[in-house]
C-alpha cells in the first residue's frame, strides 16, 4: 500500500554510501527532504549515512535500497520501493558512477559497455521511471552527476569521458522536453573532489593537479553537494538545461 508521509519532499540520491552521494543526502537531509538512498549494495557505510541523516534532521525519513542501476529491473525496483513509502518523488540525483580506465586502443568493448550502461544508461532509464510522477505532480527536479572529464576528455577515460558527455546530452534533451511541466533537468561537472578516489592517486599527480588549479586546491564534498541541494530547490525553478563545473577554475 502506498503510504504518503506529509507534504515533505521526497529526493532519490543514487551511489550514496560515500563521499558525493553521502554528502549530498546529508545536505538534503539538513533542508528538510525525505530521501531514498540507492547503492550497489547494503552496507555499513550506506546505514551509517542513514543514521547521519536522521542525526542531522530528526523527522527525516530514509529508506536504504540496494540496485545495480545499470540493470532495469533494479531501476524499477528502486522507484517503485520509493513511491511506495512516500508517494511521491520530487528529486532524483543520478550520482552513482564507475570507472574502468585504459587506453582506448587496449580497451574491450566490456569495459567500454560497462561504463556506459552505469553512468549514462542507468541515469536515463531512472529519469524515465521517475519522470511521470514529476508530470503529475507537475513539478520536479533531475540532477545529474557529469565530470569535467564530459566536457573536456580525459586520456585513458574515453568510456568514462563518454559517458559523462551523454549525461549532458541527456540533461539538456530533458530539459527541452519537461520545461513546460514544472521540472527543471540541469547537470554538475566536478573537477578534482576530496573523495576515496582521489586519496588513492600518487602524491605526484596530485601536486601536478593543484598547479593547475586556480584555487590551488582539491574541492570538497561539501562543495558540491550545496550546489546540488540549490538546483533542488525552489529558488532555482528559472535553471534548466545547464551543466555548472565544480572544478576550482580547473580549465579556463
Amino acid at each position: 500500500m502506498m503510504e504518503v508521509l506529509s507534504e515533505k519532499k521526497v529526493a532519490i540520491v543514487t551511489g550514496a554510501a560515500r563521499g558525493i552521494g553521502a554528502e549530498i543526502a546529508r545536505t538534503l537531509a539538513l533542508k528538510g527532504y525525505h530521501i531514498a538512498l540507492v547503492d550497489l549494495r547494503l552496507s555499513e557505510e550506506l546505514e551509517s549515512v542513514k543514521k547521519e541523516c536522521v542525526a542531522i534532521q530528526k523527522d527525516c525519513r530514509v529508506i536504504l535500497l540496494a540496485a545495480d542501476i545499470s540493470l532495469e529491473e533494479d531501476c524499477k525496483h528502486a522507484v517503485e520501493a520509493t513511491k511506495e513509502t512516500f508517494g511521491r518523488v520530487d528529486v532524483l540525483v543520478n550520482n552513482a558512477g564507475r570507472t574502468k580506465d585504459g587506453l582506448a586502443m587496449r580497451m574491450d568493448r566490456d569495459s567500454f559497455s560497462a561504463v556506459i550502461d552505469t553512468n549514462l544508461t542507468g541515469a536515463f532509464m531512472l529519469s524515465s521511471l521517475c519522470l511521470p510522477m514529476m508530470v503529475r505532480q507537475k513539478s520536479g527536479r533531475i540532477i545529474n552527476m557529469s565530470s569535467v572529464s564530459g566536457i573536456y576528455g580525459n586520456a585513458g577515460q574515453a568510456n568514462y569521458s563518454a559517458s559523462k558527455a551523454g549525461l549532458i546530452g541527456l540533461t539538456k534533451s530533458l530539459a527541452k522536453e519537461m520545461g513546460g511541466r514544472g521540472i527543471t533537468v540541469n547537470a554538475v561537472a566536478p573537477g578534482f573532489i576530496e573523495t576515496q578516489m582521489t586519496d588513492s592517486l600518487p602524491d605526484k599527480v596530485k601536486e601536478a593537479a593543484i598547479e593547475r588549479i586556480p584555487l590551488k586546491r582539491f574541492g570538497k564534498p561539501s562543495d558540491v553537494a550545496e550546489l546540488v541541494v540549490f538546483l533542488a530547490s525552489d529558488e532555482a525553478s528559472y535553471i534548466t538545461g545547464q551543466v555548472v563545473e565544480v572544478s576550482g577554475g580547473l580549465v579556463l
